[in-house]
């Protein structure tokens, strides 16, 4: 049976969404990334705090942690699991940001793999959970060194790596390079994960059943759309996928915006909303039109007229 899993998403994978993922189908999931210096600077913060929290639906749920010091990393882990909220650490080696990488935190320290082990070794022995990394294929087309680093941590007790399919450099630019997670998953003995460009069922269980991995992990293409989960599993099963109706469709935006509001002061969750609205309606009629009026919008109650509308539509359109 397909593994599948949600990735760590800035700005997007709070517990409510994760919590949506889990309820379809989504077997584990991280918390957005979460600074190593901040955390222990400032444990109590309250943006720090909200990243912390688990959902009381969600199955699994790793804490992933960044930075470029490796004893600064291993002390926040240490601290991470005496919350005993999580089931996993994950190492942050993969992102690609501005803010990031350069620093030599995230994919940076694809750049140093000597920190990058240290890091890896003094995490694994100032904790009993699994430590896991997620890493890119490397900084650039010429620095390809995913599979020294996947040596390295199996070398350093990693429990499993996940590998997405492209450089630093291609951020999120053309296709991500499953001939190269494949060559990891090949070469090493511990779970190699794979991750880039499944947006849709199909593409999972092409790639899980293609390139030798332990499961998929789904990013960018969970994004307004938790059902891949559910679908993944379905088309694994041998059934059918079940096609997403207009009506489940805006159930599942009211039960995210419920949700939000019942965790967030209203001003906030009608901000943050915007983007995950602005997914959900993808692909539908007067979607653009929608997405102009909600980004305006200041009160729920105005966000559910305009939502009405584009539903009505999309209902008529649905039954032409």
């Amino acid at each position: 049976m397909i593994q599948v899993r949600l990735a760590p998403l800035c700005g997007v994978t709070d517990h409510v969404f994760r919590g949506l993922c889990a309820e379809q189908g989504c077997q584990q999931s991280y918390t957005e990334m979460i600074s190593a210096m901040g955390y222990l600077c400032a444990p109590r913060q309250r943006a720090v705090q909200e990243l912390l929290i688990r959902g009381e639906n969600e199955p699994r749920v790793c804490v992933q942690l960044f930075g470029r010091d490796p004893e600064v990393v291993a002390e926040a882990a240490k601290q991470m699991e005496a919350l005993g909220r999580f089931d996993g650490i994950d190492l942050n080696m993969g992102c690609p940001a501005h803010k990031i990488a350069p620093s030599g935190e995230g994919c940076g320290l694809m750049r140093t793999p000597d920190i990058a082990e240290k890091m890896m070794r003094l995490t694994v022995r100032a904790v009993s959970l699994p430590v896991s990394i997620k890493i890119r294929l490397g900084w650039d087309a010429e620095h390809i060194n995913a599979l020294e680093l996947a040596q390295r941590a199996e070398d350093a007790g990693i429990a499993e790596i996940t590998v997405h399919g492209r450089t630093r450099m291609q951020q999120y630019s053309g296709e991500a390079d499953w001939d190269q997670i494949q060559l990891v998953a090949e070469k090493v003995q511990i779970p190699v994960w794979g991750n880039g460009d499944i947006f849709q069922a199909e593409q999972a269980i092409q790639r899980y059943r293609t390139a030798g991995v332990a499961g998929v992990m789904i990013g960018r293409g969970a994004m307004g759309n938790p059902w891949i989960f559910r679908q993944i599993l379905e088309l694994d099963q041998g059934r059918k996928i079940t096609p997403v109706t207009v009506t489940e469709r805006f159930r599942m935006i009211r039960t995210h915006y419920d949700r939000m509001l019942a965790w967030k002061p209203e001003p906030i969750a009608v901000r943050e909303m915007r983007k995950h609205i602005g997914w959900y309606l993808h692909g539908l009629r007067g979607a653009s039109r929608a997405r102009r009026e909600i980004n305006r919008a200041e009160t729920p109650e105005q966000v559910w007229a305009v939502l009405y509308e584009v539903e009505k539509e999309a209902l008529a359109a649905d039954d032409t």
